[in-house]
């Protein structure tokens, strides 16, 4: 039986109160490691472990209640002048933070939390009493594993191995990638979803094994009730009444239009009685329109609830690594749908920690390049049109698109012809392939093997894009495009023969009609010039496996981010805002989803990166981003 029977929706509220308070702590902890004497941010951090203890303590959550109370006595201390805020406390400080977490988790399997970890609670006895915790003293120690990679790299051109374990989430070959623990430490903070390390690999620097958790609650379990228990949005209550005034607008219009059909079907048919039916109609649309953005709006959530994360994730590994980072945040007020929101978790963390793990260099070797000490990784969000533009930029060592192209052809991911034909954006989007990854021991700080590739498929479920722009010496910038919300999708309906089809309007660039005479054969390759470009054309019916009855006569000119083509086919039949429907039993490979017309026809909206990826399937293992093969 629960331990909080008869409690569950009080928990739940207090527990959803609760992580958004203490991720707004945890980021205040970070502000004021950089200004240790800021009484305001010394008061709020108090103020937000008094309010947990003392929710906490209305459920009986005895153990939660002890380490709250100490650590906000520490606090006490520090706002009244009575101690002085030094590396080693904040760490005492830090993991004290983390047991709320994970204690928050326990609760979450609605059981009480277990005692804290004895070091931890020692720990901060220990502060209270005035004696520096020795068991934290290390944690800050330089990686000996970075070492190696920060002396042998040139200034200006960073060596293969560190940029290389960069790019593909793990070391390179024939060496042991930095410090396990304390990267476990910022991956429990977070909640990441990478797998974690078993316990006898990631021993805690309080002595407590990073993953230990009571018999029957397993990190992954605890984490998918987490996102279990996403079920529920905060919505502005203006909002929600700006929906109820719609309602009734409609209900009224709905009114009028059930009397002008009674008089119509009486048999009144003058012009006044057609003209006030028009007009209803008109303004039935215009309030359905409204009511439709309205209810989407509903769904839109302040970028900022993902990027409060992110800072001390960004410390911890950046203490643990022996640099300086800091991480700036921008756009925390973009909004963006609450599905792409924990969707974006996981993409995120891993290029966050790849930029302060590999991106930027040690303060050494930064100094000896002539820049400061302390690296800048910048995460910034925006609206531009109807698209969501993230950006994690880095000021780091930068990625060689040279280096990157010979160490694809080393690996046997691409020929030797293959590379001489690629340009920089294509050799740095190499990084993407799955065989980019080196095959050695498990890497904890980058997680269990997971490469760019799957970062950037989590972005293409999103049906958003991923771009990368480099310089060595200079630092790496990744542009993350994503439409404002995956429930309506913006679509160019095309046609083949009498069959309407959906694409995405994100990757159309242009339509333009096909004149046969104007097709050339290079390599064996149908293609059409397009103001100087040479394009590769298909056409859908080739893609969708349908006999080709004639040549298509119109051509759509689509952009992914590896490639451009021309997408034949026979006709149009306008433009749409799709409402998506998933197909959850049953899904062609290749198909989004589906929507419906006005006259209710259903269409199919097509994934054009599946189909498009289909075309290589027969090709080598690697080759996924050479140019179209239309064979």
């Amino acid at each position: 039986m629960s331990d909080f029977a008869g409690m569950e929706d009080l928990l739940q509220d207090f527990l959803q109160e609760a992580h958004d308070l203490l991720s707004d702590v945890d980021n205040k902890l970070v502000d004021l490691e950089k200004t240790p004497d800021d009484r305001g941010l010394l008061n709020d951090i108090f103020r937000g472990f008094h309010t947990v203890k003392g929710g906490a303590g209305f459920l009986n959550a005895t153990e939660l209640v002890t380490l709250c109370h100490l650590t906000e006595n520490l606090f006490d201390r520090l706002r009244n002048g009575e101690m002085e805020l030094t590396p080693e406390l904040m760490d005492v400080i830090m993991a004290a933070t983390k047991g709320v977490r994970d204690m928050f988790g326990e609760l979450g399997q609605m059981v009480q939390p277990q005692a804290a970890d004895p070091h931890v609670i020692g720990a901060l006895q220990g502060a209270l009493r005035g004696e520096l915790p020795g068991a934290v003293a290390g944690v800050a120690n330089e990686s000996p594993a970075a070492a190696p990679a920060a002396a042998n790299a040139v200034p200006g051109e960073p060596d293969w191995a560190a940029m290389h374990a960069a790019v593909s989430g793990q070391a390179a070959e024939g060496e042991l990638m930095p410090k396990a623990a304390p990267v476990a430490k910022a991956e429990s903070a977070a909640h990441a979803v990478v797998a974690p390390v078993p316990a006898k690999e990631a021993p805690s620097p309080f002595g407590r094994r990073a993953t230990d958790r009571p018999a029957g609650q397993p990190t992954a379990t605890r984490r998918a009730d987490e996102r279990a228990r996403e079920n529920t949005i905060r919505v502005d209550t203006s909002r929600l009444d700006q929906v109820l005034n719609l309602s009734g607008e409609i209900g009224l219009t709905k009114n009028r239009l059930t009397s002008l059909r009674a008089d119509i079907l009486a048999g009144k048919n003058d012009a006044e009685t057609l003209h006030a039916l028009d007009q209803a109609v008109s303004q039935l649309d215009l309030l359905v329109s409204d009511l439709q953005n309205s209810v989407m709006k509903t769904r839109m959530q302040p970028i900022g609830r993902l990027f409060q994360k992110y800072p001390r994730i960004a410390r911890d590994l950046a203490r643990q690594l022996g640099k300086d980072v800091e991480l700036v945040l921008a756009g925390e007020e973009t909004e963006v749908d609450k599905t792409m929101i924990e969707d974006l978790a996981d993409p995120l963390i891993h290029l966050i920690r790849n930029a302060v793990d590999h991106g930027v260099e040690m303060p050494e070797e930064r100094a000896a390049s002539g820049k400061s000490a302390k690296s800048l990784v910048r995460l910034e969000a925006r609206q531009e049109g109807d698209h969501i533009v993230l950006i994690i930029a880095d000021d780091g060592r930068g990625m060689s698109a040279e280096r990157i192209r010979a160490k694809a052809v080393d690996k046997g991911l691409i020929s030797e012809e293959e590379a001489n034909t690629l340009d920089e954006r294509q050799s740095l989007n190499l990084i993407f392939l799955p065989g980019f990854s080196t095959k050695t021991q498990i890497s904890d700080v980058s997680g269990r093997g997971v490469g760019m590739d799957v970062v950037k498929t989590n972005i293409q479920k999103l049906n958003g894009s991923v771009e990368i722009r480099s310089e060595p010496g200079k630092g790496s910038v990744f542009i993350i495009s994503l439409p404002l919300t995956l429930a309506i999708l913006p679509v160019l309906l095309v046609l083949l023969g009498d069959q309407p089809f959906a694409l995405p309007l994100s990757l159309v660039r242009e339509i333009l009609p096909i004149d046969q005479q104007r097709i050339q054969e290079v390599g064996g390759k149908e293609t059409l010039v397009v103001r100087g470009e040479v394009l590769p054309v298909v056409s859908l019916a080739r893609l969708l496996g349908w006999p080709l009855e004639r040549p298509p006569e119109y051509g759509v000119f689509m952009q992914t981010a590896e490639r451009s083509f021309i997408l034949g086919v026979d006709s149009f039949a306008g433009r749409d805002d799709a409402v998506i429907k998933s197909l959850e039993d049953f899904r062609p490979k290749g198909v989004a989803g589906v929507t419906t017309l006005s006259n209710g026809q259903i269409v199919l909206i097509l994934d054009m990166k599946e189909l498009l990826a289909d075309l290589g399937q027969h090709a080598e293992a690697g080759n996924a981003l050479r140019a179209l093969d239309f064979v």
